[in-house]
């Protein structure tokens, strides 16, 4: 009997470590959106869809979008805005929470992990399926949208601030790029914020990529939205602590 017992509990906890094995659990974070980029296209929508105010007292808070009106870039790095516009065809840093957003994508991340990105790892493209492969790797579950962080000296990227002409209702990709500032910049220290999702294109992605990404020089000179990346050596990739 006793010999019976034991194969049934040994058969309970055997079942018991599989299914949770077998089971993808969530990640400890909940990356969260207001506004979408469809309804900037499709419709037009420009308008205010979040106060960062209501974020002021957050702590490790990271988002990133664009403010209302498409009249600048959002990007918070650890609860620190370093907000950008567009005046007199000169960039303008805000680095306070009084903005409202069309389109926010954020989180809460209280630790990383670093990780070095191999040299062979050099484009947009395959950035993404580094990620991809890293936050599997790292037990992040990759169903789920996630943040993530760049670190080091890219050998290019591409970037612009938006500053949407008032009136203007027919929206593209390329038009948002040329309202205002863009350029392409080579060998720059950088920090970058993005988000991946295999999910939400169109939403906080365009339909291309899982990736939305922005970008701070570590000098504070230059801060925006990343269209374009090729990395240099060294790179760091930084995923949310899943412990």
């Amino acid at each position: 009997m006793k010999i019976i017992k034991y194969v049934i509990i040994l058969q309970i906890v055997v079942s018991t470590a599989s299914c949770k094995m077998g089971k993808t659990e969530a990640n400890k974070f909940k990356v969260e959106y207001k506004g979408a980029l469809k309804n900037m296209m499709q419709k037009g929508d420009i308008s205010a869809k979040a106060d960062l105010k209501d974020f002021e007292n957050t702590e490790h808070f990271y988002a990133l979008g664009a403010t209302e009106n498409l009249k600048g870039e959002i990007q918070i790095f650890d609860s620190k805005p370093f907000n950008t516009m567009v005046v007199d065809s000169t960039l303008i840093f805000d680095s306070s929470f009084n903005k409202k957003a069309t389109l926010l994508v954020y989180a809460s991340v209280s630790k990383w992990k670093a990780i070095n990105i191999p040299d062979d790892v050099v484009s947009y493209e395959q950035l993404e399926s580094y990620i991809e492969q890293s936050a599997k790797k790292n037990q992040l579950n990759i169903d789920e949208p996630f943040p993530f962080l760049i670190e080091g000296t890219p050998k290019s990227f591409n970037w612009h601030v938006i500053n949407w002409k008032n009136g203007d209702t027919e929206h593209s990709h390329k038009k948002h790029i040329n309202s205002g500032l863009h350029e392409t910049l080579a060998n720059r220290q950088v920090e970058m914020l993005g988000f991946y999702s295999n999910s939400h294109h169109t939403i906080f992605t365009h339909h291309t990529t899982n990736m939305h990404i922005h970008v701070k020089t570590v000098d504070d000179k230059i801060a925006g939205h990343v269209d374009g990346l090729i990395l240099g050596k060294g790179m760091i990739l930084k995923l949310p602590e899943t412990n």
